[in-house]
């Protein structure tokens, strides 16, 4: 149970939690207009391999899915430490402004303390206020002089070729 919304049931999802997390992610990319190439086969598989990167957070409220956070370790050279990628939050529609999405970021954040984490970083698309307004008013700040960039498909392919 969560201390601060005792209706939130939060737990780290394991690969049994694979078809609940993907049907939240269908949700989850329609919502942010981006394709989505995970599946529950593939979900299970990395919730339940040894060395899995991905870590999931899924919350429910009266047995029911609310929503999830996604995650995974980095490291940064210059902090020394550990830190958390907060890949992707999410909470179903019919669920927000009900406290889901501070409930996840509260667990989240008391993983990362009882690791001994640096810090969690994450992104949010510009167009999306509502979420920098959230993030905002969590104390989170925009790191505005990093971009970030990404090679794939094509352009990975191309680099990789020797």
């Amino acid at each position: 149970m969560n201390d601060a919304n005792p209706h939130l049931d939060i737990c780290l999802a394991g690969p049994d939690d694979a078809a609940v997390l993907v049907a939240m992610l269908r949700d989850f990319a329609d919502f942010e207009r981006l394709p989505n190439a995970s599946t529950e086969e593939t979900l299970r598989a990395e919730l339940g391999a040894e060395n899995g990167v991905l870590q999931a957070l899924i919350v429910r409220i009266d047995g029911q899915p609310a929503g999830f956070a996604t995650f995974f370790q980095t490291y940064s050279t210059f902090v020394a430490r550990r830190g958390l990628y907060l890949e992707d939050i999410f909470v179903l529609e019919a669920y927000r402004n009900r406290g889901v999405a501070t409930g996840l970021l509260r667990h989240l954040a008391r993983i990362a303390v009882d690791r001994k984490i640096g810090r969690v970083e994450f992104t949010v698309l510009l167009w999306n206020n509502i979420a920098i307004e959230f993030f905002e008013g969590l104390g989170a700040t925009p790191n505005s002089a990093w971009t970030t960039y990404r090679l794939s498909g094509e352009w990975l392919e191309k680099l990789a070729q020797p």
